[in-house]
């Protein structure tokens, strides 16, 4: 099997499965956490930055997918897209991680590229990319077994096409699988280019309570168009295609409600002019 890298261990999470496992008892242990209903998730969004900032977030998000039967497969939408953009795929191999590697669900795979086209990445030939990455290590933890379907799509409608045919392809072969969306939101400050409000306590302020909360929203909602639309227009959303596909995956496969689990901001750990938004969402 070709293996394709961690290519973040050891930078943005740690690269030992040791030092992935006390990371994720800290995160198990965050009480920042809301308490959301006893019920079977079949999806979420989860931020992707380093872990020190986003990690406890992303580590729960995941954590609340797990029920009495272990999905075969996770498909993980991310990859920093514009309109413009191709999808991108693997449909072969595996990805490492901390705790081993995650095959790739080559069925699946298999049967999207027939009906879509994208753009095919190998162990050793693919995009440098966190969105999908910063997941592995979590999903590999509380899912040992799982295999994986990674996927890159642009904000666009056509992106809504391959979460649903993610959704009744599954259902076809017998697979039982979890989704994720993989996204960061309003990234604010000189950093970013992104100042509208100046900077200080009326722009976090702004950033909380307005310009995350509207896409938030659309999240909750589990409408995707509205996040993709919302994200465009407000530049709330850094991948909003996969929080997007990943609803409308989770829809077709039953999903009627979405909680979250918990907000913060880099600003919360590390104070400054240019910050970025971090939800997670469970649905």
């Amino acid at each position: 099997m070709n293996i394709r890298k961690a290519s973040l261990a050891g930078s943005w999470y740690p690269g030992s499965a040791s030092g992935c496992e006390k990371e994720i008892k800290t995160f198990l242990n965050d009480d920042s956490q809301k308490t959301i209903s006893e019920r079977v998730y079949t999806g979420g969004i989860a931020p992707h930055a380093g872990w020190y900032f986003s990690g406890s977030i992303a580590c729960n998000v995941i954590r609340c997918l797990k029920d009495e039967n272990p999905p075969d497969v996770f498909v993980v939408f991310g990859m920093h897209l514009h309109t413009g953009s191709p999808s991108y795929i693997m449909t072969e191999g595996g990805w490492e991680t901390p705790f081993g590697v995650i095959e790739i669900e080559n069925t699946l795979a298999g049967a999207l590229i027939e009906k879509f086209s994208f753009q095919v990445e190998t162990a050793n030939n693919f995009t440098q990319d966190n969105t999908i990455e910063l997941q592995l290590p979590f999903i590999k933890y509380f899912f040992e077994n799982a295999k994986l379907v990674p996927i890159g799509v642009p904000p666009t409608l056509h992106s809504l096409e391959i979460g649903k045919a993610v959704a009744d392809i599954s259902k076809r072969l017998g697979l039982r699988i979890k989704i994720v969306g993989s996204t960061d939101l309003t990234h604010y400050g000189p950093n970013y280019g992104l100042v509208i409000k100046g900077t200080g306590s009326r722009a976090l302020d702004w950033v909380r309570n307005e310009n995350d909360r509207n896409v938030i929203d659309a999240m909750l909602d589990l409408n995707p168009r509205a996040v993709i639309d919302e994200a465009l227009a407000n530049h709330n959303a850094c991948c909003s295609g996969a929080a997007a596909t990943a609803i409308a995956a989770a829809k077709a496969l039953g999903a009627e409600k979405a909680e979250t689990i918990s907000y913060a901001t880099s600003y919360d750990k590390s104070p400054g002019d240019s910050f970025v938004g971090y939800v997670g969402i469970v649905f």
